[in-house]
């Protein structure tokens, strides 16, 4: 069973943030990504408590895209350690789930 994911990484500009929603669009690793921001994050890094701001992307893919779409924003990614992270989606429209599978399927245009 193909599972349907949210996929969130975040960046230090909107500019990154869009190259990589933009390509991985592109690239059919995602049907659909959205960039939010700015927004201030507070984290541990080094060892050291920091705060700043960072752009938001989010994708919308399937478990069966989801290893070569981490690996592309991981890739392509401004950071050398960044998050990428996924969550299932639990339900959604009908619809909108089978067009999210069939954007993302590999060979398609």
């Amino acid at each position: 069973m193909v599972d349907h994911l949210v996929v969130t990484t975040t960046t230090p500009d909107r500019a990154a943030a869009a190259m990589l929603a933009a390509s991985a669009v592109r690239a059919k690793l995602a049907a659909t990504a959205q960039v939010h921001g700015p927004v201030t994050s507070y984290f541990w890094h080094l060892g050291e408590e920091g705060n700043g701001e960072e752009w938001i992307a989010t994708f919308r893919t399937t478990s069966e895209r989801y290893a070569e779409l981490e690996a592309h924003l991981i890739a392509e990614h401004p950071w050398t350690n960044p998050e990428v992270t996924a969550v299932k989606i639990a339900a959604g429209a009908s619809g909108y789930l089978r067009w999210l599978v069939e954007t993302t399927k590999q060979g398609t245009d």
